[in-house]
Order: structure tokens, then sequence, then C-alpha cells
């Protein structure tokens, strides 16, 4: 075998597990609490507006991020800037183990919050320069192991406390594996420094309706992810369930959206057009929603499922379609990016939306009819990304000059 295809089949191979390994430690750290809720909010005194803040915070971080990091990408550089943020996430799940109070907690998650904001910003134009074949597949592979790392995050939990490990010990272990990725990183990324004024591109982009449209999609089924992290396992606590029957919910619906965020684009690979795929993810969520709405007990798995298949294929696909929509791996990055960062934070939004309404009414049941009723406004934007007219709605764009590098 040719010597240079086989070092670039290994590259290949080695870079896809890093997707890997970063892919899983970007959740964890928003799914671990809510399993622990009842300990944490008997040793802090957090309230539920207090709680809600453990996923609103990453979540808003997470949509500054998207419109920060490019601009951090083209100083520091992709490989620095990744490290740093890897790092950042291991100094969060590490300080837990100190974390005696609601101000302790909340620093954690902004923390870890501003971390995984950076790595979220600069991935899909990675795979975008790195894989420029296989963008579904490699995209929902990304995808699938964030979905996954909040299911190891929900399920790990309640095994360390029923180990003996206090709350706090049980979530300073997430370092851990964050760790891996960091050694990781710093063998396998290049020292490749992003070129380019980042700004003028965001600016360009947030110009055009489809960029917004994007935005809307993402950040409103999106806030239906952050309250089932949120609030899932306290609503079925609040009937009855143990910490460990709660668990396995949010469980099963991160192994769901890893299922599925991986499944979907490679189903949907050889179609241009993803809305029947996106129409799918949206008809599964509105059944879901209002089963935890309407009938919770007799069927709690099935609704959370197909909660989980729709969430993590709306958010595969979403990414895959922002990437879809131009050529070039810098500038379809920045879309996607710039997509994230809007959305995340209107999805930061719904764990404080549900918080209230739990205030008013005593219950989350309205929160997942709500969930149901943002989703269907999102069915009405897929109908608008037509792969026929991505070349009009986004051109031009090329006043915006960047090296390939800057995804590297």
């Amino acid at each position: 075998m040719d010597k240079t295809k086989t070092a670039w089949t290994n590259q290949r191979w080695t870079m896809l597990a890093l997707v890997v390994m970063i892919g899983v430690n970007l959740r964890p750290f928003i799914t671990a609490p809510a399993t622990l809720l009842p300990s944490i909010v008997e040793d802090t005194g957090m309230g539920y507006a207090g709680i809600s803040l453990l996923t609103l915070l990453p979540m808003a971080l997470m949509g500054i991020g998207a419109f920060v990091a490019p601009a951090i990408q083209a100083m520091v550089g992709t490989r620095q800037g990744l490290l740093a943020a890897l790092a950042l996430l291991m100094a969060g799940s590490l300080l837990r183990f100190v974390a005696f109070n609601d101000a302790t907690m909340i620093l954690t998650a902004i923390l870890c919050g501003a971390g995984v904001a950076f790595v979220q910003a600069v991935f899909p134009g990675i795979i975008k320069a790195r894989f420029p074949a296989s963008v579904p597949t490699v995209t929902g592979l990304y995808s699938a192991m964030i979905m996954a790392g909040g299911a190891v995050g929900a399920r790990l939990m309640p095994a360390l406390a029923n180990a003996g490990y206090s709350w706090r010990a049980a979530l300073a272990w997430l370092a851990a594996p964050v760790f891996v990725a960091l050694l990781a990183a710093c063998r396998v990324l290049a020292n490749a420094k992003a070129t380019g004024p980042a700004r003028p591109m965001t600016r360009l982009l947030l110009l055009r309706p489809r960029t917004w449209a994007l935005i809307a999609a993402f950040g409103l089924v999106n806030s239906g992810y952050s309250s089932m992290v949120a609030w899932l396992a306290p609503y079925y606590q609040a009937q009855g369930w143990t910490n460990s029957q709660s668990s396995n919910l949010v469980a099963i619906m991160a192994l769901c959206q890893a299922v599925s965020a991986f499944g979907l684009p490679f189903l949907a690979r050889g179609a241009n057009d993803r809305r029947p795929w996106l129409l799918f993810t949206a008809a599964v969520q509105i059944i879901g929603f209002l089963g935890l709405a309407c009938v919770p007990a007799p069927c709690a798995w099935l609704w959370v499922a197909l909660c989980g298949v729709g969430l993590g294929g709306s958010f595969a696909l979403a990414m895959v379609t922002a990437l879809d929509h131009l050529p070039r791996p810098d500038q379809a990055g920045a879309l996607a990016a710039a997509m994230q960062g809007g959305g995340f934070l209107i999805a930061a939004l719904g764990p404080y939306a549900m918080a209230l309404m739990h205030g008013f009414t005593g219950s989350f049941a309205t929160g997942w009819v709500m969930h149901a009723m943002l989703v269907t406004a999102s069915a009405r934007v897929y109908f608008r990304f037509d792969p026929s007219r991505y070349g009009e709605v986004m051109e031009p764009i090329e006043p915006y000059r960047s090296s390939p590098s800057a995804a590297a």
C-alpha cells in the first residue's frame, strides 16, 4: 500500500478517535447533577431557580462562546484554543469536589460551560475540513458521542453514590476522561493557526435571514433538551421514583439521542434534502413531550425514548444542514457556529421557563406541552431548508477572505 495513503488513513482514524474522546466529554457535567439533586439541594440549599442555573448558564455560555470563539481561534490558533478549553472543562469538574455552597456550584457550571463553548464552536469546521467527503457521517458520530456522554454522566453518578462516594467526589470524577481527551488532543491536533478576520464573516452571516432561521429552529428544539436534562429526573422523583430509577430515564433519553444522532445522518447521507428527516425528528418529539405531560407514568420509557430520538437526530441533522449551506470549510464552520451561538442562547431559557411554570402550577407538565408547541414551530421553519436554494440565500459571501487552515 502507498505510504502516503497509509499515513493519511492513519491520521483519519486517529482524528476520528479524538472526535469520540472530545465529544463524549461535552455533556456529562450538565446531565450528572440532575440525578443527584436531592443531595445537592440538602447540602447547598439551592432552590429550583438556582438549580436551573446549572443548565441555563452553560447553555448561555455555549451561545455567547460561539460568537466569541472564532476571534479567539484566530488569535491563539485552533490547537492552543482547544487545549485551553479542555483544561477549563477539567478544572470546572475538579472544583466540584469542594463545592460546599450554591455559589461554587454555579462557578463550576460557568467554567465547564466556557470550555465546552469553544470546543463546540470550532469542531464542526474541523470536521468539514478533515472529512470533506464524510461530513454527515462524522458529524453524526460527533453528535452521537455528545449524547452518549450525557448518558454516561446520568448513569455513572448513582453508581458512584451507591459505591460510597459523596456527590461532590462523584461529580469530580468526570475530570478524568477530560484529562484523557486533553492528552490525546496534545498529540493529535496540528498546531495550525487560524487566520482571517472572523468577525466580518459572522457579521455577513447574521445579515442573512437564513442564518436566523437556522438559529431559531436549533434553539427552540434544544430548549427541550436543556429542560429534560434539568427537570426530567425531578419530574419523576416528585411522582415517587427513586434517584436510580429517574437517572435510568435520563440515561435512556441520552442513549436514544446517541443512536439517533449517528443513525439519522448516516441514513440521510445519500440525500441532499434533509427536510424529511428533520420533520421526522419533530414528529417524534411532539409525541414524546405530549406523552410526558398527559400520561407520564405508564409508558415513561417510551416517551423519554421518543424525545431522545427526536432531540439527538435533530441536533446532528441541524449541524449537517448548516454545513451543507456553504462549500468552504471556514465559511460552513462559521455558519454552524453562528447557528449554535444564537441557538444555545435560546435553549438556555428552557429550564428557567419550566421552573417558572412549576412555580405557577406546581407541576412540570405544562412545560412539556410548551416544548411540544416549540417543536411544532421549528417544524414550520424546516420547510424552508430547500437545498436547491442554498446558493441563492447565502450568496455573495466572498468579501471574507481566509485560509483553509482556519479549520485545521
